[in-house]
């Protein structure tokens, strides 16, 4: 077996995350500009930006998709790859930002410097702790009216529980800031007023007028690398003055750890911050290396291959695209990997490095690279591609159920097969966005995780498969769950037919499930062989396609426990198709009897407005079945924290503007579910 490829300590797989608007984008497009991949600045506010290359992107100016960019920085003469993900800030798209965290092994938080951490940064942050993702921090826009380094720093530390480094302090404010103040090197990095593409910062000496607050600011640095990093501490106590090389050493320590994340400060639109924020990210960010071994397997190209399925993408003129993160071995054009979920064996097609929507075809990827494959037909997001001869099985992903959800039907007979084979697609790139049929209407319904999410994804549906439907109104996506323990349903299930008959007999009981998020188990308690091994499994099926459309009105169901106790078999008429039906037919009895009840999703609601509205709004919201859970006041307007039921929510950006003469804006992100009040419960099965 060959040893670590050294050039894997020079790559950087990363992503930028933020708050929509916080500058995510443009961010990311100065890096390419910087790097070589472009050799012109694309605006978002243009349409013209590299990463968001969707026709849907360029008309609302946002990220919808992560967009996965190669590209390539020298630092002290030493060439690296980072390959870097821009991923969406819309609450709508969550679950982009979910799928990338999971293949990436550092992130960049873009941060706005006027509004510093918002909602949906505190989400993307939670996001990465979970996955344990290194990260730092990017305030951005200290070119605008209000912005301040200090106020976003303190956000940061208390609202995202962090420990920040500031290793920058800005030079100038507001519409005079001209560059930053390095606390490490102790120099200043200045740029033209009106600094144009490509321009590199002159370095200058520390600006006297700034000179003793850089110096109370290193102070403070060293002081927190100190008291968190041992080996510096040494140094640091021992009277000499630690080196640049020995405290970028212990600022990446401490990043690599994630006891703490260094802080830098810029304005990407201005063109000013972006090289030492690259510096940064190779300084700071892990290489493959810094990573743990995933399941025993080494960042080495001679290991058993390793890899996982993050996302998968329809090209126009390329079909079926899968991008997949390898962690050991490789991955060459035309050899055969295991897909173990599945069972099946895949056939390698062509291997591209993707630049955006542009790509360059290779023969071959090692361990550390992200690319994207053709050919595979069965890998989905989530699941494995290993060595058939080494299998394994990296950890899958969750995602989230819908939130909404819209009644969709083709225009004409000749839609129909375009329109499910179109859903089919969409849902396949995004597990996120889910089909499925109404057992009641028969219509086609589609859910996703907000208004705009579905907006989107039917907006595909006539732009890319060129596919007419009409589309209903957005209703929630309530849920059903039950109340309390039913025991020993015993259902028996006989059909008699000519030939062979079907015959199954189940006893089971059901239970709410009180602790963890599971939304549903099965535990098999037969003894005896009462009910053969075989057939244990379509009972488990049974009661999960029975799970799919719950006994008030027809939504999904969740957080139940089913326990199978006793059963009977025929050795002529029993089959598997028999026992899934009599497990599904003894759920449903047994749910009807377990007080079911429905849920819906409550949302975190953040209110800004001035402070003049805050007794309009507050009584809406308590009009809206609302509970305010907490009152603050960010660069002079009050911030109202809420929880409000989803079903309340529509029509709230306008009700809001009325309210408030259009001054007030608002955020807002799935909080949890809880159980519909009966009145409101009433009304919803009755009109189901």
């Amino acid at each position: 077996m060959r040893t670590t490829i050294p050039h894997l300590s020079t790559v950087r797989n990363i992503g930028i995350m933020a708050h929509i608007d916080a500058g995510k984008t443009t961010t990311t497009e100065r890096v390419l500009f910087y790097t070589g991949v472009s050799h012109r600045i694309g605006e978002v506010h243009d349409g013209a930006a590299v990463t968001d290359w969707m026709k849907q992107e360029r008309d609302r100016g946002i990220t919808i998709t992560s967009a996965a960019v190669s590209c390539r920085w020298a630092l002290d003469g030493v060439e690296h790859t980072i390959n870097l993900i821009d991923t969406p800030g819309h609450v709508d798209f969550t679950i982009e930002v979910e799928r990338c965290l999971r293949v990436l092994d550092g992130a960049v938080a873009v941060f706005d410097g006027v509004a510093g951490v918002e909602p949906q940064s505190e989400t993307v942050w939670r996001q990465a702790d979970r996955y344990g993702v290194p990260r730092l921090c990017f305030v951005n826009k200290l070119d605008r009216t209000g912005a301040d380094l200090s106020r976003t720093v303190e956000m940061i530390a208390e609202r995202l529980g962090a420990l920040p480094l500031v290793v920058q302090l800005p030079v100038g404010a507001e519409g005079g800031f001209r560059g930053v103040i390095d606390l490490v090197a102790m120099e200043a990095l200045l740029w033209p007023a009106d600094a144009g593409l490509g321009e590199a910062p002159e370095t200058v000496a520390v600006p006297a007028g700034l000179a003793a607050e850089a110096e109370r600011a290193r102070s403070r640095l060293l002081g927190a690398v100190a008291e968190h990093d041992e080996e510096f501490m040494e140094t640091y106590l021992g009277g000499d003055e630690p080196t640049e090389a020995e405290t970028h050493a212990a600022i990446r320590r401490l990043t690599l750890s994630s006891a703490a994340t260094p802080v830098l400060c810029g304005t990407a639109f201005r063109n000013k911050g972006v090289q030492p924020l690259l510096d940064a990210i190779v300084r700071y960010l892990p290489s493959p290396l810094d990573v743990p071994p995933v399941e025993g397997r080494p960042a080495d190209d001679g290991a058993p291959l390793a890899a996982l399925a993050f996302k998968v993408m329809s090209d126009r003129h390329l079909g079926r695209l899968t991008f997949v993160r390898l962690y050991s071995g490789r991955l060459e054009t035309g050899a055969t990997v295991l897909n173990p979920l599945r069972g099946r064996k895949e056939r390698i097609g062509k291997i591209y490095r993707m630049r955006a929507n542009r790509r360059e075809e290779i023969g071959a990827a090692g361990a550390g690279d992200i690319v994207a494959v053709m050919g595979l037909k069965q890998t989905t997001t989530g699941e494995t591609l290993c060595d058939p001869a080494h299998p394994v099985v990296l950890d899958a992903m969750d995602f989230p159920a819908p939130v909404l959800e819209i009644a969709v039907e083709p225009r004409t007979r000749a839609d129909r097969e375009r329109l499910t084979h179109a859903l089919g697609r969409l849902a396949e790139e995004d597990p996120s966005f889910q089909v499925r049929a109404d057992p009641r209407s028969g219509q086609t319904i589609v859910g996703g995780m907000g208004e705009l999410h579905l907006e989107i994804q039917i907006d595909r549906l006539r732009e890319e498969f060129d596919v007419e439907a009409n589309v209903g109104r957005p209703r929630v996506a309530y849920r059903e769950t039950i109340r309390r323990t039913v025991e020993k349903v015993d259902f028996t299930w006989k059909k008699q037919s000519g030939g062979h008959g079907q015959y199954a007999r189940v006893q089971i009981t059901v239970e709410p499930i009180t602790e963890g998020d599971a939304t549903y188990e099965f535990v098999n308690r037969v003894t005896g062989g009462r009910v053969p091994r075989e057939y244990v499994p379509a009972v488990d099926a049974g009661c999960q396609e029975a799970m799919r459309s719950g006994v008030l009105a027809g939504f999904e169901m969740t957080g139940v426990r089913v326990t199978l106790l006793d059963g009977d078999f025929h050795d002529v008429d029993s089959s598997e198709p028999a026992f899934k039906t009599a497990g599904s037919r003894a759920f449903r009895e047994a749910v009807r009897r377990a007080g079911p009840v429905l849920l819906e999703p409550v949302m975190a609601v953040e209110v800004t407005t001035p402070d003049e509205y805050t007794g309009e709004v507050i009584g809406d919201i308590g009009a809206r079945r609302g509970q305010v859970r907490a009152m603050g006041e960010r660069r002079g307007a009050r911030v109202v924290e809420a929880l409000v039921p989803l079903a309340e929510m529509f029509g709230y950006v306008g009700d809001l503007r009325g309210l408030s003469s259009g001054r007030a804006a608002y955020t807002m992100l799935l909080d949890s579910y809880a159980e519909v009040p009966d009145g409101v419960a009433r009304r919803i099965v009755a009109a189901g």
